[in-house]
Protein backbone atom coordinates (compact mmCIF):
# COMPACT_ATOMS: atom_id res chain seq x y z
CA UNK A 1 0.00 0.00 0.00
CA UNK A 2 1.42 3.39 -1.00
CA UNK A 3 2.58 5.69 1.79
CA UNK A 4 2.07 8.78 -0.35
CA UNK A 5 -0.65 11.18 0.87
CA UNK A 6 -3.81 11.34 -1.21
CA UNK A 7 -3.00 14.89 -2.31
CA UNK A 8 0.52 14.00 -3.51
CA UNK A 9 1.48 16.00 -6.62
CA UNK A 10 4.63 15.09 -8.63
CA UNK A 11 6.98 17.97 -9.30
CA UNK A 12 6.04 19.53 -12.66
CA UNK A 13 8.60 19.31 -15.45
CA UNK A 14 9.80 22.79 -16.46
CA UNK A 15 11.29 23.80 -19.82
CA UNK A 16 12.53 27.30 -20.64
CA UNK A 17 12.68 28.24 -24.33
CA UNK A 18 14.96 31.13 -25.17
CA UNK A 19 17.42 32.23 -27.83
CA UNK A 20 17.86 34.58 -30.75
CA UNK A 21 14.86 36.47 -32.10
CA UNK A 22 13.80 34.82 -35.34
CA UNK A 23 15.43 31.49 -34.54
CA UNK A 24 12.19 29.49 -34.22
CA UNK A 25 11.06 29.79 -30.60
CA UNK A 26 7.40 29.88 -31.62
CA UNK A 27 7.79 26.62 -33.55
CA UNK A 28 9.56 25.01 -30.58
CA UNK A 29 6.80 26.16 -28.22
CA UNK A 30 4.12 24.65 -30.45
CA UNK A 31 6.04 21.37 -30.55
CA UNK A 32 6.17 21.22 -26.76
CA UNK A 33 2.49 22.09 -26.62
CA UNK A 34 1.86 19.02 -28.79
CA UNK A 35 3.73 16.99 -26.16
CA UNK A 36 1.30 18.16 -23.48
CA UNK A 37 3.26 21.10 -22.08
CA UNK A 38 1.37 24.11 -20.73
CA UNK A 39 3.03 26.91 -22.73
CA UNK A 40 3.30 30.61 -21.84
CA UNK A 41 4.96 32.96 -24.34
CA UNK A 42 6.92 36.12 -23.45
CA UNK A 43 6.62 35.62 -19.70
CA UNK A 44 8.43 38.14 -17.45
CA UNK A 45 11.12 36.06 -15.71
CA UNK A 46 10.09 37.32 -12.26
CA UNK A 47 6.84 35.37 -12.67
CA UNK A 48 8.47 32.02 -13.44
CA UNK A 49 8.50 30.82 -9.83
CA UNK A 50 4.89 31.88 -9.41
CA UNK A 51 3.81 29.85 -12.46
CA UNK A 52 5.75 26.84 -11.18
CA UNK A 53 4.14 27.13 -7.74
CA UNK A 54 0.65 27.25 -9.27
CA UNK A 55 1.34 24.08 -11.25
CA UNK A 56 2.83 22.31 -8.22
CA UNK A 57 -0.17 22.68 -5.89
CA UNK A 58 -2.15 19.51 -5.14
CA UNK A 59 -5.07 19.14 -7.52
CA UNK A 60 -3.33 20.87 -10.43
CA UNK A 61 -3.47 18.88 -13.67
CA UNK A 62 -0.44 20.73 -15.12
CA UNK A 63 2.59 18.45 -15.00
CA UNK A 64 4.70 19.97 -17.78
CA UNK A 65 5.36 23.69 -18.30
CA UNK A 66 7.20 25.46 -21.12
CA UNK A 67 8.00 29.15 -20.70
CA UNK A 68 9.22 31.26 -23.63
CA UNK A 69 11.48 33.99 -22.26
CA UNK A 70 13.60 36.30 -24.42
CA UNK A 71 14.75 39.87 -25.00
CA UNK A 72 11.21 40.97 -25.83
CA UNK A 73 10.88 41.19 -22.06
CA UNK A 74 13.09 44.31 -22.19
CA UNK A 75 14.10 45.45 -18.70
CA UNK A 76 12.33 42.43 -17.16
CA UNK A 77 14.59 40.01 -19.07
CA UNK A 78 17.56 40.81 -16.82
CA UNK A 79 15.97 38.82 -14.00
CA UNK A 80 16.08 35.56 -15.98
CA UNK A 81 19.39 34.15 -14.79
CA UNK A 82 18.71 34.88 -11.12
CA UNK A 83 15.25 33.33 -11.46
CA UNK A 84 16.73 30.22 -13.09
CA UNK A 85 19.20 29.94 -10.21
CA UNK A 86 16.34 30.20 -7.72
CA UNK A 87 14.34 27.49 -9.49
CA UNK A 88 17.39 25.21 -9.71
CA UNK A 89 17.83 25.40 -5.94
CA UNK A 90 14.32 24.07 -5.58
CA UNK A 91 12.91 20.90 -7.11
CA UNK A 92 12.11 22.58 -10.45
CA UNK A 93 15.42 21.85 -12.22
CA UNK A 94 14.49 23.74 -15.41
CA UNK A 95 15.67 22.47 -18.80
CA UNK A 96 16.94 25.36 -20.93
CA UNK A 97 16.44 25.09 -24.69
CA UNK A 98 18.39 27.75 -26.60
CA UNK A 99 17.63 28.32 -30.28
CA UNK A 100 20.26 29.95 -32.46
CA UNK A 101 20.80 30.86 -36.12
CA UNK A 102 23.50 32.53 -38.16
CA UNK A 103 23.38 36.29 -38.62
CA UNK A 104 22.71 35.90 -42.34
CA UNK A 105 19.75 33.60 -41.69
CA UNK A 106 18.26 35.92 -39.09
CA UNK A 107 18.58 38.91 -41.41
CA UNK A 108 16.81 37.04 -44.21
CA UNK A 109 13.99 35.95 -41.89
CA UNK A 110 13.46 39.45 -40.54
CA UNK A 111 13.49 40.98 -43.99
CA UNK A 112 11.00 38.39 -45.25
CA UNK A 113 8.68 38.99 -42.26
CA UNK A 114 9.15 42.80 -42.41
CA UNK A 115 9.48 42.97 -38.65
CA UNK A 116 11.59 45.17 -36.38
CA UNK A 117 14.21 43.51 -34.20
CA UNK A 118 13.51 44.17 -30.47
CA UNK A 119 17.03 45.53 -29.89
CA UNK A 120 17.70 47.38 -33.15
CA UNK A 121 16.03 50.66 -32.19
CA UNK A 122 16.88 53.21 -34.85
CA UNK A 123 19.99 51.30 -35.92
CA UNK A 124 20.48 48.61 -38.53
CA UNK A 125 18.92 45.19 -38.13
CA UNK A 126 22.37 43.61 -37.87
CA UNK A 127 23.26 45.93 -34.98
CA UNK A 128 20.24 44.62 -33.05
CA UNK A 129 21.26 41.02 -33.76
CA UNK A 130 24.79 41.67 -32.49
CA UNK A 131 23.46 43.31 -29.31
CA UNK A 132 21.22 40.33 -28.71
CA UNK A 133 24.13 37.89 -29.09
CA UNK A 134 26.06 39.80 -26.44
CA UNK A 135 23.10 39.78 -24.05
CA UNK A 136 22.48 36.05 -24.54
CA UNK A 137 26.08 34.79 -24.65
CA UNK A 138 26.22 33.51 -21.06
CA UNK A 139 22.75 32.00 -21.26
CA UNK A 140 23.68 30.11 -24.44
CA UNK A 141 26.77 28.71 -22.71
CA UNK A 142 24.67 27.44 -19.80
CA UNK A 143 21.82 25.95 -21.88
CA UNK A 144 21.04 22.25 -21.63
CA UNK A 145 20.30 21.98 -25.35
CA UNK A 146 21.30 24.32 -28.17
CA UNK A 147 19.67 23.89 -31.57
CA UNK A 148 21.01 25.76 -34.57
CA UNK A 149 18.13 26.42 -36.97
CA UNK A 150 20.16 28.09 -39.74
CA UNK A 151 19.58 25.19 -42.15
CA UNK A 152 16.42 23.86 -40.50
CA UNK A 153 12.85 24.35 -41.70
CA UNK A 154 9.87 24.48 -39.33
CA UNK A 155 9.04 20.79 -39.82
CA UNK A 156 12.60 19.67 -39.09
CA UNK A 157 12.78 21.89 -36.01
CA UNK A 158 9.49 20.56 -34.71
CA UNK A 159 10.70 16.97 -35.13
CA UNK A 160 14.01 17.77 -33.42
CA UNK A 161 12.30 19.34 -30.41
CA UNK A 162 9.77 16.52 -30.08
CA UNK A 163 12.52 13.90 -30.32
CA UNK A 164 14.55 15.65 -27.64
CA UNK A 165 11.80 16.37 -25.15
CA UNK A 166 9.78 13.20 -25.63
CA UNK A 167 12.86 11.43 -24.32
CA UNK A 168 12.76 13.40 -21.06
CA UNK A 169 9.75 11.36 -20.01
CA UNK A 170 12.26 8.66 -19.15
CA UNK A 171 15.55 8.84 -17.31
CA UNK A 172 18.96 9.27 -18.86
CA UNK A 173 20.77 11.56 -21.24
CA UNK A 174 19.59 12.26 -24.77
CA UNK A 175 22.40 12.08 -27.33
CA UNK A 176 22.23 13.61 -30.79
CA UNK A 177 24.85 12.31 -33.23
CA UNK A 178 25.32 14.51 -36.30
CA UNK A 179 27.33 13.78 -39.43
CA UNK A 180 28.37 16.82 -41.45
CA UNK A 181 30.65 18.11 -44.17
CA UNK A 182 33.36 20.64 -43.32
CA UNK A 183 32.83 22.36 -46.67
CA UNK A 184 29.33 23.28 -45.46
CA UNK A 185 30.46 24.57 -42.07
CA UNK A 186 30.63 23.23 -38.54
CA UNK A 187 27.39 22.49 -36.66
CA UNK A 188 26.97 25.47 -34.33
CA UNK A 189 25.22 23.41 -31.65
CA UNK A 190 27.79 20.60 -31.24
CA UNK A 191 29.27 19.80 -27.82
CA UNK A 192 31.95 17.48 -29.24
CA UNK A 193 33.39 17.54 -32.79
CA UNK A 194 35.47 14.77 -34.39
CA UNK A 195 37.23 15.10 -37.76
CA UNK A 196 37.49 11.89 -39.86
CA UNK A 197 38.86 13.43 -43.05
CA UNK A 198 42.07 11.41 -42.62
CA UNK A 199 40.25 8.28 -43.79
CA UNK A 200 40.35 7.42 -47.50
CA UNK A 201 37.47 9.18 -49.26
CA UNK A 202 34.90 7.04 -51.15
CA UNK A 203 34.14 10.12 -53.24
CA UNK A 204 37.15 9.27 -55.40
CA UNK A 205 35.82 5.79 -56.16
CA UNK A 206 33.54 6.19 -59.16
CA UNK A 207 31.06 3.45 -58.20
CA UNK A 208 30.79 4.77 -54.63
CA UNK A 209 30.51 8.49 -55.37
CA UNK A 210 26.72 8.57 -55.88
CA UNK A 211 26.11 6.43 -52.79
CA UNK A 212 26.11 7.50 -49.13
CA UNK A 213 27.35 6.14 -45.85
CA UNK A 214 24.04 4.36 -45.39
CA UNK A 215 24.74 2.11 -48.39
CA UNK A 216 26.56 -1.15 -47.65
CA UNK A 217 29.30 -0.79 -50.33
CA UNK A 218 30.36 2.53 -48.75
CA UNK A 219 30.17 1.03 -45.26
CA UNK A 220 32.41 -1.84 -46.37
CA UNK A 221 34.89 0.53 -48.04
CA UNK A 222 35.21 2.75 -44.97
CA UNK A 223 35.30 -0.04 -42.39
CA UNK A 224 37.82 -2.11 -44.37
CA UNK A 225 40.40 0.59 -43.63
CA UNK A 226 42.54 -0.36 -40.58
CA UNK A 227 42.39 3.19 -39.25
CA UNK A 228 38.59 3.07 -39.05
CA UNK A 229 38.48 0.26 -36.52
CA UNK A 230 41.23 1.85 -34.45
CA UNK A 231 39.65 5.32 -34.36
CA UNK A 232 36.30 3.84 -33.37
CA UNK A 233 37.94 1.80 -30.62
CA UNK A 234 39.53 4.93 -29.17
CA UNK A 235 36.43 7.02 -29.66
CA UNK A 236 34.32 4.44 -27.83
CA UNK A 237 36.83 4.46 -24.96
CA UNK A 238 36.65 8.25 -24.77
CA UNK A 239 32.85 8.23 -24.74
CA UNK A 240 32.81 5.47 -22.12
CA UNK A 241 34.88 7.80 -19.94
CA UNK A 242 33.18 11.15 -20.46
CA UNK A 243 29.49 10.22 -20.89
CA UNK A 244 29.10 9.02 -17.27
CA UNK A 245 30.83 12.23 -16.17
CA UNK A 246 28.31 14.31 -18.15
CA UNK A 247 25.45 12.31 -16.65
CA UNK A 248 26.86 12.82 -13.15
CA UNK A 249 27.00 16.54 -13.87
CA UNK A 250 23.26 16.41 -14.70
CA UNK A 251 23.76 17.21 -18.38
CA UNK A 252 20.56 16.23 -20.17
CA UNK A 253 21.62 16.55 -23.81
CA UNK A 254 24.82 15.81 -25.68
CA UNK A 255 25.42 16.62 -29.33
CA UNK A 256 28.32 14.80 -31.00
CA UNK A 257 29.32 15.93 -34.49
CA UNK A 258 31.44 13.81 -36.83
CA UNK A 259 32.70 15.48 -39.97
CA UNK A 260 34.33 14.61 -43.26
CA UNK A 261 34.78 16.75 -46.36
CA UNK A 262 31.28 16.58 -47.84
CA UNK A 263 29.32 14.89 -45.05
CA UNK A 264 28.07 12.15 -47.35
CA UNK A 265 30.27 9.09 -46.85
CA UNK A 266 32.86 8.69 -44.07
CA UNK A 267 31.16 10.80 -41.40
CA UNK A 268 27.82 9.04 -42.02
CA UNK A 269 29.36 5.59 -41.54
CA UNK A 270 31.13 6.54 -38.30
CA UNK A 271 28.17 8.49 -36.95
CA UNK A 272 26.00 5.39 -37.29
CA UNK A 273 28.59 3.31 -35.42
CA UNK A 274 28.93 5.89 -32.64
CA UNK A 275 25.15 6.12 -32.29
CA UNK A 276 24.92 2.33 -31.96
CA UNK A 277 27.59 2.37 -29.25
CA UNK A 278 25.78 5.09 -27.30
CA UNK A 279 22.59 3.08 -27.57
CA UNK A 280 24.41 0.13 -26.02
CA UNK A 281 25.38 2.44 -23.14
CA UNK A 282 21.68 2.92 -22.45
CA UNK A 283 21.37 6.42 -23.85
CA UNK A 284 18.46 7.76 -25.87
CA UNK A 285 20.02 8.40 -29.27
CA UNK A 286 19.00 10.48 -32.27
CA UNK A 287 20.98 10.49 -35.51
CA UNK A 288 21.04 13.31 -38.03
CA UNK A 289 22.98 13.23 -41.31
CA UNK A 290 22.96 16.95 -42.02
CA UNK A 291 24.68 16.99 -45.40
CA UNK A 292 24.03 13.48 -46.71
CA UNK A 293 21.64 14.72 -49.41
CA UNK A 294 23.83 17.58 -50.64
CA UNK A 295 25.71 17.45 -53.90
Amino acid sequence: MSSEPSDFKPVPRLAVITGMSGSGKTTAAKALEDLGYFVIDNLPPALMSRVFDLAAVPGSTVDKIALVVDVRGREFFGALRSELATLSQREASPTILFLDSSDDTLVKRYEAARRVHPLSGNDRLLDGIHREREVLADLRAEADLVIDTSETNVHQLRDRVIDAFAGTDTTGMVANVVSFGYKNGLPRDADLVFDVRFLANPHWVEDLRPLTGLDQPVVDYVMDQPDSAEVLKRLYALLDLIVPAFVKDAKRYLTIAIGCTGGKHRSVVLAERVAAHLDELGMQVQVEHRDRGRA
